[in-house]
């Protein structure tokens, strides 16, 4: 039996406490805007960081950056404080990294294209069926040929390679037409005025760096930056799945332990299944189901509890039901099936109290020993002791500067990778054909249509260019997007 402390969430006619054992076995914070749930949330980040258990969570609003920053002088968190009878709640802060897809309010987070996969990208570029056999197809050409495809010019270099060896690779692969690479193309055009170029490529994120402790013992709380990227869901709730992924990945088998190795907490769930495909589904659903042995915790965060799916809803063994509003049939039934999936509480109507929970109230069931949800109680959640809501922009750029991954990831590489050395073999392929019929006229030999006539109409296109770059005009510039835009556009793993 673990000795360690139980983590204290709140207070019914007792503690309401849930137990470090049953930290991986997932959980769910519903309600609807504005009954407590992003409170409770910090409040269950900050009692696993105690415990010494690494932090992982969406910052959608910017009210959890307080957790950097001590708590006090909020007349609504000493009520509550007397209000559960709580005299020894110590103010303090927590430490914090603050992280960001663009760089802007945290270190940058990145990963290559190979390590995304086709699966996740076509997710994030809402590709059809055969649009996803295509990108499928090009990176199954990166592997074969050793083309690494670390960032989006890389994807976009493979995919022009693929519309080229169409007719070649359609006979081996199936049917690669040109309609659907230029479909993906313009998908990763609209995925760079996303942002996407900031977050595809190196040095890409090092799973390490989320589980840390620092000196204290105490787990750091990593916080995403997200309100920016909540104005591109797919990308958001793409980026998130892609995390999860790759921890059941990377992380090794280690059972049940006395307390969880990470826990991530999951915001506006409903992003990641809105609209997911069948085969998505049947991947979260897999790496939720599995990720717990690898000692991972995940924590769904939603307005209803419909948002998640059945097969998903089930796994989760730890639940905190803040207050339902039964306004529409919809809403009714998350009622109803909210209130059947808890412990039966011979002490009241669960179904009824639902929808009277007040702000900061919730239903709660943790498991208890042996695995089994306990009683739902009626709670009255704890309020944290960092500050609630955003911290000072002093605090936030101190804790910044001090950062355990100061430096490490804030300048983008950029090396040899597929875009490189398909423009290398493109080069090398023309200075070729130049050496060739350099070398037929000047034995007198006649100069065949199909080789060096498509040279000279190569070098033509390329002093065409060249006086375009050179005059350097807005026109000149408007011109070259249109008519070679397409033209450009990556293996596996980063080695």
């Amino acid at each position: 039996m673990s000795d360690l402390a139980p983590l204290l969430v709140g207070m019914s006619d007792h503690p309401v406490c849930l137990l470090p054992k049953y930290g991986n076995r997932h959980g769910l914070i519903a309600g609807a805007t504005g009954t407590g749930k992003t409170v409770t949330l910090q409040t269950m980040a900050e009692a696993f960081s105690d415990l010494g258990v690494p932090v992982f969570m969406a910052d959608i609003k910017g009210d959890l950056s307080g957790l950097c920053q001590p708590g006090g002088g909020n007349p609504k968190v000493e009520a509550r404080l007397q209000q559960v009878g709580v005299t020894d709640h110590a103010y303090k802060n927590y430490p914090v990294v603050f992280w960001d897809i663009f760089g802007d309010q945290g270190h940058p987070v990145r990963t290559t294209i190979s390590e995304m996969g086709p699966l996740l990208l076509s997710r994030l570029l809402q590709l059809n069926e055969v649009q996803e056999g295509v990108l499928n197809i090009a990176f199954r050409i990166a592997d074969e040929e050793g083309l690494l495809l670390l960032d989006l010019k890389d994807l976009r270099a493979i995919l022009s390679y693929v519309g080229e060896r169409a007719d070649e690779l359609t006979k081996e692969y199936g049917n690669v037409s040109a309609a659907s690479v230029g479909a993906i193309q313009r998908g990763l055009l609209v995925l760079e005025e996303q942002g996407g170029t900031k977050f595809f490529g190196e040095p890409a994120l090092e799973l390490a760096d989320f589980m840390r402790t620092d000196p204290s013992g105490r787990g750091v709380v990593n916080i995403l930056s997200a309100d920016k990227l909540m104005l591109n869901p797919k990308l958001y709730s793409t980026f998130l799945l892609w995390l999860l992924s790759e921890l059941f990945e990377e992380l090794p088998e280690v059972g049940d332990l006395d307390k969880p190795k990470l826990v991530f907490f999951f915001d506006e769930a409903h992003l990641l299944f809105s609209d997911a495909p069948a085969s998505l589904l049947e991947k979260v659903e897999q790496v939720v189901r599995l990720i717990r042995s690898k000692g991972v915790g995940v924590y769904f965060i939603s307005q209803n509890p419909l948002d998640v799916p059945d097969t998903v809803l089930g796994q989760l063994g730890n639940r905190v039901q803040h207050a339902l509003r039964a306004f529409t049939p919809r809403d009714q039934k998350a009622v109803d099936s909210a209130a059947d999936t808890f412990r039966v509480n011979p002490a009241f109507s669960t179904k009824e109290v639902i929808t009277q929970l007040g702000v900061g109230e919730a239903l709660v069931s943790f498991l208890e020993t042996g695995g089994i949800p306990m009683v739902v109680q009626k709670t009255l959640i704890l309020p944290p002791h960092a500050h609630i809501g955003p911290c000072d922009p002093s605090v936030r750029q101190s804790v910044f500067n001090s950062s355990p991954v100061s430096g490490k990831y804030d300048k983008m590489l950029d090396r040899e990778s597929a875009y490189e050395k398909l423009q290398a073999a493109e080069r090398k392929k023309e200075e070729e054909e130049a050496a060739v019929a350099e070398q037929k006229h000047e034995q007198g030999e006649p100069i065949s249509r199909g080789g060096s006539a498509r040279r000279s109409d190569s070098v033509f296109e390329s002093m065409a260019k060249s006086v375009v770059r050179a005059a350097g005009s807005q026109l000149g510039r408007s011109l070259i997007r249109g008519v070679f835009g397409n033209l450009f556009g990556g293996s596996r793993r980063r080695r």
